[in-house]
């Protein structure tokens, strides 16, 4: 599946959090991740960003699509991060 991943995190916490989003998904801006991912790493990750946050001030929230090519995608204004690879 292909989902775009958004935190919002204490301060404190936020480093923990983009490094361990980082080992999962792009990371497209500041607390905004996307990417393909299988159900049961999504599932891993979500336990292991419960750990870190204070689910009383803190939240992740999670879009979900088929795959990529079900999402329309404009970005205005310089992109941060591009998907693209070139070798």
């Amino acid at each position: 599946m292909y989902v775009i991943l958004v935190y919002d995190i204490g301060e404190r916490r936020v480093g923990k959090m983009l490094k361990l989003c980082r080992q999962y998904l792009h990371w497209i801006q500041n607390s905004v991740f996307e990417g393909e991912i299988t159900e049961v790493k999504l599932k891993e990750l979500l336990l292991r960003a419960r750990r870190l946050m204070d689910e009383d001030k803190d939240s992740v929230i999670i879009f979900k699509s088929r795959s990529e090519s079900w999402l329309d995608k404009e970005v205005v204004g310089n992109e941060r991060n591009s998907l693209d690879n070139f070798l």
